[in-house]
């Protein structure tokens, strides 16, 4: 039970994070479609329901935290990461352009930062329509 318990420990919270996003982190449903754009929208939920799928199939197969390691240990490893945390940090700005607040994005920066995609992507589908009204104008 307790290797159980270390292996999706980071699942754990990343469902309470979850939980508070939908709650109180979005302006429209994470699953609803708007009347515009909806197929937008379609894609990116099928884009996170196969991404969790698949992050919780590697947490079953590998160990997290191992894996990295290993990765990081390869220069292209650390390239990877590096490119991922500049997306993160581009995704934090849009954060930022879209809600204007700096306690929203301290707020957003915890999860981001250390789940990086999983996430963004709730984000972008709790504030789909805004973000296509923001880049669309």
């Amino acid at each position: 039970m307790f290797k159980l318990w270390l292996r999706y420990r980071l699942w754990i919270f990343y469902s309470v994070f979850c939980g508070f996003a939908v709650i109180y982190g979005g302006r429209e449903a994470m699953f609803s479609l708007p009347e515009r754009y909806a197929l937008g929208k379609i894609a990116l939920i099928v884009i996170f329901v196969l991404f969790v799928g698949f992050s919780l199939y590697a947490t079953k197969v590998e160990n997290f935290f191992r894996s990295v390691r290993t990765i990081n240990g390869f220069l292209w490893g650390r390239q990877i990461g590096v490119d991922l945390y500049i997306s993160v940090f581009l995704s934090l700005a849009v954060i930022y352009m879209l809600e204007g607040s700096l306690l929203t994005l301290a707020l957003w920066s915890v999860p981001v930062v250390i789940f990086a995609n999983l996430a963004i992507l709730p984000y972008i589908l709790l504030n789909y329509t805004a973000l296509v009204q923001l880049f669309l104008g």
